[in-house]
């Protein structure tokens, strides 16, 4: 049904903490340009561009259209379709489970034809850079609704609005979601594939959380058939991870937590300080300590079990000490300073 390609890249190396603790080293990757999204009858890509001729070829009927919650989308329908209107469909729009992405959305229902000339030879809906084109008839041909096509194409359009740094909403899903179903370690066991629309598709998150967010928004509209036909079952959603779903919607995670940690060391014995550090979320972690001039200082970011060293903090200047990690399902780390001189030690943690 959709599919999805996108990059997965940090701007830096980390380590990549897993949820056995053990760490391997990461390097950048480089960053493409989001390709086209789309959702098909038997669940592979076909185009990779959506078909700019094609679109212009067709004719439309619509624009910027006032739904009855008074958001304004841009709505257009194709001509082939005389009972359908862009108002009935702004309001199946505007009716979804959105957050403000919903005002960048510009919709495109056609027939299944027009859809794969647009979108590839057995698309159903397509979805790139805030267009959705999606099926507006019912059709033998096609084991999916137009409503949930249409579920599912913005559900990509509420990741490509979303961040989850270190990786791209877009291809891994978004922050709260991707952490809650484990994407970071599935990754890294070999058991998902972002990006992958070929004979991985099933195991792609991208087209798992778009599925993800369809399901979720059927709940909440009283659709109770929860059909999972073209993702590994191993996607399928728990309750706690319809729950992430819904965050990423309407609050989505924007950025690290910041935290200040300050302890002053006195001068009769070698202190440890030890700094339990909670990681909800997946993503980039940095330590940065500041420590005195005098003595012998070693920052380290330890495992739950206080035992494992994941990572020792290198000097970067005359006082200030830093690391940084990729956080991949640990849910606690600490941070443990080891002094043998007096003063005031500073750590600042960002954590995802």
């Amino acid at each position: 049904m959709a599919s999805l390609r996108a990059l997965a890249a940090a701007a830096a190396a980390f380590v990549v903490l897993g949820s056995g603790g053990a760490a391997v080293t990461s390097s950048p990757r480089p960053s493409p340009a989001p390709a086209l999204m789309a959702r098909s009858i038997d669940g592979h890509r076909g185009a990779s561009t959506l078909n700019a001729a094609a679109r212009t070829a067709i004719t439309w009927r619509g624009g910027a259209v006032t739904a009855s919650t008074g958001d304004v989308l841009n709505v257009f329908v194709s001509d082939l379709l005389p009972a359908e209107t862009p108002e009935k469909w702004a309001e199946l729009i505007a009716g979804l489970t959105h957050g403000p992405e919903l005002s960048r959305v510009t919709a495109r229902i056609a027939t299944l034809a027009e859809v794969q000339e647009l979108c590839g030879a057995r698309a159903l809906g397509c979805y790139r850079r805030n267009e959705i084109v999606s099926l507006g008839e019912v059709t033998p041909e096609a084991d999916s609704t137009p409503e949930e096509v249409l579920r599912h194409e913005y559900g990509h359009h509420v990741a490509f609005n979303r961040t989850n740094a270190p990786w791209r909403a877009a291809e891994w899903g978004p922050k709260n979601w991707a952490s809650a179903a484990g994407i970071c370690s599935r990754v890294s066991r070999g058991e998902a594939f972002p990006g992958d629309s070929g004979r991985n598709y099933a195991r792609n998150p991208g087209e798992a959380w778009a599925e993800v967010y369809r399901l979720m928004d059927e709940r909440k509209a009283g659709v109770t058939t929860a059909r999972w036909p073209i993702i590994a079952p191993s996607f399928l959603p728990t309750e706690a991870a319809l729950a992430a779903a819904e965050r990423d919607v309407v609050a989505p995670w924007v950025a690290n937590g910041q935290a200040v940690h300050r302890r002053v060391f006195g001068t009769s014995a070698r202190r440890v300080w030890w700094i339990p550090l909670k990681t909800p979320l997946d993503g980039e972690l940095t330590l940065s300590a500041t420590v005195p001039k005098s003595g012998l200082h070693e920052v380290a970011l330890v495992a739950p079990d206080r035992r494992r060293v994941l990572r020792r903090a290198q000097w970067v200047g005359q006082r200030v000490r830093r690391t940084a990690a990729t956080v991949c399902g640990q849910r606690t780390l600490f941070a443990r300073v080891t002094s043998t001189g007096p003063g005031p030690v500073t750590v600042r943690a960002s954590t995802p």
